[in-house]
Parts: C-alpha cells; sequence; structure tokens
C-alpha cells in the first residue's frame, strides 16, 4: 500500500501535535519503588507501577531496565519483553490493548465484595452453602 506525499505531511503535522502535549525525553526503571519513572520534554515526570502495564507485570528487573525511547518520543519499548507503550495514552491513564485493559477490570471487578455479595453469601451458607453442580 503506498502511501501519498499529502497523507505523509498529515501524519506529520498529528505526530507534531502529539509532541507538542508531552513527549519522552527520559525513561528508566526505578528497582527500589518498582516503578517505570518517564521524563517528559514539559519537565513533568510520570511514574507507574510495572504491574500496571500490559507486557511489564511479570518481567525481571533486568528486563524493565532496557527501555528504548522511540525516535519520535510517543513511545517505549523493551526489547527484551516485545512490549511497547503509547505515552499520550499512558497520560491517559491507559496501560494496555482494549482486550488487556477489558481483561483487568473483569479479573477486578470479579473480586469486589460488596454489602449485596456478603449478604447473599450468609445467605446461601444458611440453606447449606452453595448447590452442587449436576452434570448435565
Amino acid at each position: 500500500m503506498a502511501i501519498t506525499e499529502h497523507e505523509f505531511a498529515q501524519a506529520e503535522l498529528r505526530s507534531a501535535e502529539l509532541r507538542k502535549a508531552g513527549h519522552a525525553v527520559t525513561a528508566r526503571y526505578d528497582k527500589r519503588s518498582d516503578r517505570i519513572i518517564v521524563g517528559l520534554n514539559t519537565g513533568v515526570q510520570v511514574a507507574f507501577p510495572a504491574q500496571l502495564a500490559e507486557g511489564l507485570a511479570d518481567a525481571a528487573p533486568d528486563d524493565l531496565a532496557a527501555i528504548e525511547i522511540t525516535p519520535t518520543g510517543l513511545g517505549l519499548h523493551w526489547p527484551r519483553l516485545d512490549a511497547d507503550l503509547y505515552i499520550p495514552a499512558l497520560l491517559q491513564g491507559v496501560f494496555g490493548s482494549k482486550q488487556w485493559v477489558a481483561a483487568q477490570l473483569g479479573a477486578a471487578g470479579g473480586k469486589v465484595r460488596t454489602a449485596a455479595k456478603s449478604a447473599a453469601a450468609r445467605e446461601n451458607g444458611r440453606k447449606g452453602g452453595r448447590p452442587r453442580r449436576v452434570g448435565a
């Protein structure tokens, strides 16, 4: 698929606009706090726990320390992990793909304890517990 000069110019303009909002100039892993620290051209530093980001959760500290900043400054890349983060998304609190984020939210939602869940569990306990599954 060929890209026209006009499309290329439009892409460059969009990239320049994104860079104005903030792009990475430094990135490092702080082993002591287990956080990725990203310095932006605006002087702002963003730090987040490695466990929050897709592809970084179970990584070894040495692998997390090997961070590369893309030439535009809009991305971070971990070559040993084959993981990438997009800086504009990171600034919006998005730490992975839609599917990964949905899975994380679903897992967290299943662990939530509410008064209604507690009451239902107590009621089931009074009745002898959860009914056994019957094979079909």
